[in-house]
């Protein structure tokens, strides 16, 4: 079976970098893992851009609270070749034992710091911050490889 690729994107900003949408060319769907744009800025230029490159799963983020933001979701569920994906803003906030709900990943943002791990046998991944940079953290976006049950994580920096 054909590998999966999902771009993984957070914490936007309503800043849709032209590295970032290089970064995602050739995927076959797009997380954003929520603060799509500012608290008062439109974020229908990032979701535009990002649903041109493929299918998308949205989550809101705690800057997302203008009545735009009303219909997404704080979580999303997806699967792709029986792996499965929980998406949410705040890690801290996860509220499901993932290993014991059967997810393989759990994708975040809010930090703006890019990082994965392992725990129990559940791939943890914070694709980092695509937009406005904070402070001296990376920019970053993340691609997920998925394939026979299986997930592999790339971390793609844009701005050192």
């Amino acid at each position: 079976m054909a590998r999966t690729l999902v771009g993984l994107i957070a914490d936007t900003h309503g800043l849709m970098r032209p590295e970032a949408v290089a970064a995602l060319e050739g995927c076959q769907h797009i997380v954003h893992a929520g603060d799509i744009g500012s608290r008062t800025g439109e974020p229908r230029g990032v979701l535009d851009t990002l649903a041109r490159i493929a299918p998308l799963t949205v989550v809101r983020g705690n800057n997302d609270r203008a009545a735009w933001a009303a219909s997404i979701p704080h979580t999303a569920d997806i699967e792709f070749d029986a792996v499965r994906i929980h998406v949410l803003h705040i890690l801290g906030e996860l509220a499901i034992d993932p290993a014991a709900a059967g997810v393989n990943v759990v994708v975040s943002g809010h930090s703006h710091k890019p990082h994965f791990e392992s725990r129990d046998g559940v791939l943890f991944v914070n694709p980092g911050s695509a937009g406005p940079r904070r402070f001296k953290l990376p920019v970053s976006v993340a691609r997920l490889w998925v394939q026979d049950g299986r997930a592999e994580i790339e971390l793609v920096t844009l701005l050192q």
